[in-house]
């Protein structure tokens, strides 16, 4: 892999994940909720569910999946809805104590939860077979350099889970109101909602 391509990719490619998208709302909720360890070891659902995307990327699957229309349109009403189904809840949840709610999480819950709302955006799809290939050379080895890609791409979206985490950590200090929080929950769940309708509007290119 070359170095330049690597400068260049590093920047283009931490920009997509710092993108305020639903899993990354969704690790700021769980550090405010939970705390910092909580939100980044459920992250790694998200990072499990990138990964496979990566492999299937590199292996030309992904570009199969994506050609299909059946297949993206099932995987498109599938995330919109999980994505609608997490908001719902969202709007709905009661507002708790910090120290009852850290008492009540289930990480392992929430891990699936990531990996879940990662797996079911056909948008990370595109990302994996659009993005990426850019900065593959054809000529050279292209397993070697996905795979350094994607090494890259986990780990700055680690970096990711991290920053918005301590953003999480510090609305909750901001947010330590029940009825502060009630409105973090219903912000949160309009945005996750509006991203389940774009997703249901979106067109497969």
């Amino acid at each position: 892999m070359e170095m330049w391509k690597l400068f260049f990719f590093i920047p283009a490619c931490f920009a997509l994940n710092m993108t305020p998208g639903p899993n990354n709302l969704l690790s700021m909720n769980n550090a405010r909720c939970y705390g910092f360890n909580t939100a980044f070891i459920a992250g790694l659902g998200r990072l499990s569910a990138f990964a496979i995307l990566i492999a299937l990327a590199a292996s030309g699957l992904a570009v199969i999946l994506y050609a299909s229309e059946t297949l993206f349109l099932t995987i498109k009403i599938v995330g919109a809805a999980y994505l609608l189904w997490i908001a719902f809840n969202l709007w709905r949840s009661e507002t708790y104590p910090v120290s009852e709610l850290k008492n009540t999480c289930n990480r392992l819950g929430l891990a699936k939860q990531e990996f879940l709302l990662a797996a079911g955006n056909p948008k990370a799809i595109l990302i994996f077979t659009a993005f990426l290939p850019q900065f593959v050379d054809i000529s050279a080895n292209v397993d070697e350099q996905f795979f350094v890609l994607g090494a890259t791409f986990l780990i700055l979206e680690m970096g990711a889970i991290s920053i918005y985490a301590i953003l999480g950590i510090y609305l909750r200090q901001w947010f330590a109101q029940p009825k502060m929080a009630k409105r973090f929950n219903r912000g949160g769940a309009t945005f996750l909602a509006m991203s389940g309708a774009s997703l249901l509007l979106s067109r497969q290119h």
